[in-house]
């Protein structure tokens, strides 16, 4: 009786403190979400105890990765139609899509006086550089190309154009001076409605499709409690607050 009280009692204790430390939901996050992303893991793990592990890049790349079986267990895409594709192809749970965010896309260069408020800057071209994000794999460098061709500048502006791997990368150029300016995501130079650094132009909503930036469970996370409370927490009250106060429309 004595051991098997003791032995009852130590699976009691082991399975308190799994519950206690909670579990992991392997997230693959969209570039330009990787700022708000860090913050609301860090509130997800405080306020539910699981652990969300983040691995930031393009959307593109994500689906590539998932199809050939990478082990994610949500997408945080920066499109709608990457997790749509991956619910039609049976690779995401049916019913569990929704749009956690909208993103903006800013004319943004590190310096200040240089991006004026109407993005007139581009029409003078008086510039090396103007960098992108790949624009076949991340929706911020499709629209950036968008916006170009709205203005009527693409083929004039196509020689200066330097392509990042992802919206990070395209920041990148820009902020280490590589490139004068650049189109990024509002989010990696706001926060709650200023310019952190440097000068920009918030590009007009009119001037590309909208950026409508989808999460999904994945099949390899629909049996994990961990990946279900992180999409239900990323539509909390703690969880908004973040992401608006990064420069998304929700």
């Amino acid at each position: 009786m004595k051991r098997t009280a003791r032995l009852l009692a130590m699976l009691f204790s082991a399975a308190t403190a799994a519950l206690a430390h909670g579990a992991e939901v392997q997230v693959a996050v969209a570039a330009n979400f990787a700022g708000p992303m860090q913050q609301i893991a860090e509130a997800f793990a405080r306020d539910t105890g699981h652990k969300a592990v983040l691995a930031t890049g393009a959307t593109g790349k994500f689906y590539a990765q998932i199809a050939h079986g990478a082990p994610f267990d949500v997408l945080l895409a920066a499109d709608e139609e990457t997790p749509a594709r991956l619910e039609q192809e049976k690779l995401a749970v049916p019913g569990s899509r929704f749009t956690y965010a909208t993103g903006q896309l800013v004319l943004w260069s590190a310096k200040e006086g240089v991006v004026d408020g109407a993005g007139r800057v581009l029409q003078g071209g008086n510039f090396a550089h103007l960098a992108i994000a790949n624009p076949k794999t991340a929706p911020y460098g499709a629209a950036a190309v968008e916006t170009l061709a709205k203005l009527k500048l693409y083929d004039r502006l196509q020689p200066k154009l330097v392509q990042g791997e992802n919206i990070s990368q395209a920041h990148q150029f820009v902020a280490t001076g590589s490139a004068e300016l650049g189109f990024v995501a509002l989010s990696q130079v706001s926060r709650d409605g200023k310019f952190t650094s440097g000068s920009g132009w918030i590009v007009p909503a009119f001037m590309h499709r909208p950026i409508r930036q989808d999460a999904v469970l994945l099949v390899k996370g629909a049996a994990n409690p961990a990946a279900r409370a992180l999409l239900a927490y990323l539509r909390s009250d703690t969880a908004r607050g973040i992401i608006h106060s990064f420069g998304y429309a929700l």
